[in-house]
């Protein structure tokens, strides 16, 4: 066979070894899969396309938007006092804080000053609701790497602090807890009652749990390295909470911008190294034990005094008062149909969420709602990151690191 021949026969193979590697990699090896917008694995209703190479992740690409609510267009129809319950549909893990921050947004816009008991009231349900958030996200961690047992050990927890909530408010997941100026009512004898027993029984719960998983080699394997991100990129991403102090970083809201008379109590922020999802579960699982701490020292030095300041544009009266006094009627009546102007401006206010700093943004035009109101969401803004996070990893880690971050849908869609 001639040169020339040689070379047509050589470049004819090499053409079939080229379109069978390129149809391989299109039709076989190389796949487009779904992780979402169906609940499972997701833990909400948001989606990933992903691109597979074998089990491995080449690239993916984040969808939001399936359950916008518009509550920051809303907001804008809305008095002062009805959007906490939009609040409440944000991080609904650990609502109380939505609300608590909220109410303390507008207490700063206006100068209303509360007292310490009502400082140290929110520091509780604060707490409180910080703990059951984390025991969610740690608890679901444990299920998605196979680990079943915990999680129905820590939700029995969770319906304790519910119980709780309750006491305070009627309600268990979607609180509408508290009001501008401090609570609607008092703590209650059931409450005390309910919290004196929490106080006693959880520090061995919460043990129990981490002796479950935190060296367990089977989840120490899962998690360690996966997902990690360095301090550098999580900075430049904008996290903050848990997943940036797992990173190194040591910021806390709580810390550096007191509010609510945290600057009362001593405590530790926990902070990683790694930035991985061994990290974010080790940091949660000892800022529940902080945020413990935190409830049992506020509640064993209640002070005395009102659950409630002054403010009667805002707060409403007394039930009672309502029927025998003309002057609570008019405030009831004004309030209830948002017929109280506020002062113009613009104000930015941020607490601790149960995922980082929760900021509320507001412009005011002098009117009964806000002219403008943007909800800074710690979730919506890390969930940016995880493409970057999970590309070359296992589809498997990819589920796991989504869990490790605690994504809320709800904050996802505002």
């Amino acid at each position: 066979m001639s040169n020339e021949n040689n070379q047509k026969e050589l470049q004819h193979l090499s053409n079939l070894v080229d379109k069978y590697i390129v149809k391989e990699q299109v039709d076989g090896e190389l796949q487009h899969i779904n992780l979402g917008p169906t609940h499972p694995s997701t833990h909400g209703i948001f989606q990933n396309k992903i691109l597979m190479d074998g089990e491995r992740v080449v690239s993916s690409q984040s969808t939001v938007g399936y359950i916008h609510r518009a509550f920051e267009k809303i907001a804008e129809r809305r008095t002062y006092s009805q959007i906490t319950t939009l609040t409440d549909r944000l991080n609904y893990c650990s609502a109380p804080i939505n609300n608590i921050g909220w109410h303390m947004t507008m207490e700063k816009f206006l100068g209303i000053k509360v007292t310490k008991k009502i400082d140290y009231m929110r520091i509780i349900i604060m707490e409180l609701a910080r703990i059951a958030d984390h025991l969610v996200c740690d608890s679901v961690m444990g299920v998605d790497t196979g680990a079943l047992t915990g999680f129905t050990y820590v939700f029995q927890d969770r319906e304790k602090i519910y119980d709780l909530y309750e006491q305070v408010c009627g309600a268990r997941m979607t609180t509408n807890i508290g009001r501008i100026g401090g609570f609607e009512r008092d703590f209650s004898p059931k409450f005390h009652e309910l919290i004196k027993k929490f106080i006693k029984e959880f520090p061995a719960r919460i043990e129990e749990f981490a002796n479950l998983l935190e060296r367990n080699r089977i989840f120490m394997d899962r998690t360690i390295g996966v997902g990690a991100i360095s301090a550098e990129k999580a900075l430049n991403y904008g996290f903050t909470g848990p997943n940036l102090r797992a990173a190194g970083v040591d910021y806390d809201a709580r810390v550096m911008n007191p509010y609510s008379s945290y600057e009362d109590f001593d405590f530790v922020v926990p902070i990683g190294t790694a930035g991985d999802a061994y990290d974010r579960f080790m940091v949660r699982l000892q800022e529940i034990r902080e945020s413990y701490n935190l409830v049992k020292n506020a509640y064993e030095n209640l002070p005395e005094g009102e659950y409630h300041v002054e403010v009667p544009d805002f707060y409403l009266p007394n039930k009672p008062d309502v029927y025998t006094s003309m002057e609570a009627l008019i405030y009831h009546f004004k309030i209830v149909m948002g017929e109280v102007d506020i002062p113009t401006g613009e104000i930015y206010n941020s607490v601790e969420g149960g995922n980082g700093e929760l900021g509320f943004y507001m412009v005011s035009d002098g009117g009964r709602s806000p002219y403008r109101l943007h909800f800074r969401r710690p979730c919506f803004i890390y969930y940016q990151a995880y493409s970057e996070i999970i590309k070359d990893q296992m589809l498997s880690d990819a589920i796991i690191t989504l869990g490790s971050l605690n994504v809320i849908a709800g904050e996802l869609d505002a």
